[in-house]
């Protein structure tokens, strides 16, 4: 019985033996599988991430491009405006020019017609002859200036059809850049759908901060900013304008309301694209009582930048963007911006950070 006993021992301990080989195999075979389809992931992340890098700097340049190509089309549309309004004017001249030249030529007819050549009246024949003279030189000064307004309506007409051909052309490259530029915002939608995602519970909790708080200043506050530092520096540079125009109302001048300005008014083209000014995190995408929609972006040492007046945004909470990234569109029917740099709490003058166009 003790033999038996011992025998079923052995076999008992054999057998655990080997079960827990097997486990710790089995074990191993699935932690060497899960290896292989991290290690898979991470280079699905790494290729992935390279895509949404190159897709920023392709929204970059893109994004410079169809702000220039809008420019150059808003100037070519003003000069064709100003030849047809010189146009116009040399028309009603023309017209008022082929008046008297009637008027003359009526009178040379007139005396060709009655003359008054009598020998033994001098006096009259002097007189004939002054008129004659007189209505014939008006008539050849008419003629030139009739002469010099054609040549000028010419090439006034010349011109105008060269600059309706180069904004032909130039609004077939827009259409062209601005496709690309769409395209690639679908692309890094695509790529900030995740993101999206994430940040659902982020949207709620700043669409709560923007109805508690009352002004541009108390949203910017609440969003936060980036640490501050002891270098106080915005940029090494001047920086492009987020908005291609011209600043209508400057830091510290008094609005139309009467109060003092803690930022700038930007006056611009509806619909116009809007651009990162520099490298930084979205703080806040969303609508805003009374500035339309609202991106406040946050960059180093401090800063935030508020940019508002949109009409489309193409960026979320927590997104990353590089300076000149497109983030939206203004608003089609309000071509103004009104824009704001913050330091902490503390408005800054966007003149120490900012290129002037005007």
């Amino acid at each position: 019985m003790k033999r038996v006993l011992i025998v079923l021992i052995g076999i008992t301990f054999f057998s655990s033996q080997s079960f827990c080989a097997d486990e710790l195999s089995r074990i191993q075979s699935e932690i060497k599988q899960v290896e292989q389809k991290n290690k898979k992931l991470e280079e699905q992340v790494k290729k992935s991430d390279k895509t949404v890098a190159q897709t920023k700097q392709d929204l970059v340049r893109t994004a410079d491009r169809v702000s220039s190509l809008e420019e150059q089309r808003g100037k070519m549309q003003v000069k064709i405006n100003e030849l047809d309004a010189r146009r116009v004017q040399i028309q009603k001249e023309m017209a008022a020019n082929q008046g008297r030249v009637s008027d003359a030529v009526s009178g040379i007819l007139y005396m060709a017609s009655n003359p008054s050549f009598d020998a033994n009246d001098m006096r009259e024949y002097v007189l004939t002859s002054a008129v004659l003279s007189g209505v014939s030189q008006q008539f050849d000064a008419e003629i030139k200036r009739a002469q010099v307004q054609v040549i000028e309506l010419e090439k006034i007409l010349n011109a105008r059809s060269v600059e309706k051909e180069k904004l032909d052309r130039s609004a077939q490259k827009y259409t062209r850049e601005k496709n690309a530029l769409d395209k690639l915002l679908k692309t890094r939608s695509a790529q900030n759908e995740k993101l999206k995602n994430e940040q659902a519970a982020l949207q709620k909790k700043l669409r709560a901060l923007s109805e508690r708080a009352k002004n541009i200043s108390e949203l910017s506050a609440g969003v936060g900013s980036s640490e501050m530092s002891s270098d106080a520096r915005f940029s090494k540079r001047k920086l492009n304008l987020p908005v291609r125009g011209h600043i209508v109302v400057h830091f510290g001048e008094k609005t139309a309301l009467g109060l003092t300005s803690d930022g700038w008014r930007i006056r611009t083209r509806g619909d116009a694209l809007v651009t990162a000014p520099a490298d930084g995190v979205v703080k806040f995408a969303d609508t805003f009582r009374g500035f339309g929609r609202v991106v406040i972006i946050s960059h180093k040492n401090g800063y935030n930048t508020v940019l508002t007046n949109l009409g489309r945004l193409d960026v979320v909470p927590n997104q990353e963007v590089l300076a000149g990234e497109p983030v939206g569109r203004m608003n089609a029917d309000k071509g103004e911006m009104y824009m704001e740099v913050r330091r902490g709490n503390r408005a800054v003058d966007p003149a120490r950070l900012f290129k002037q166009e005007n």
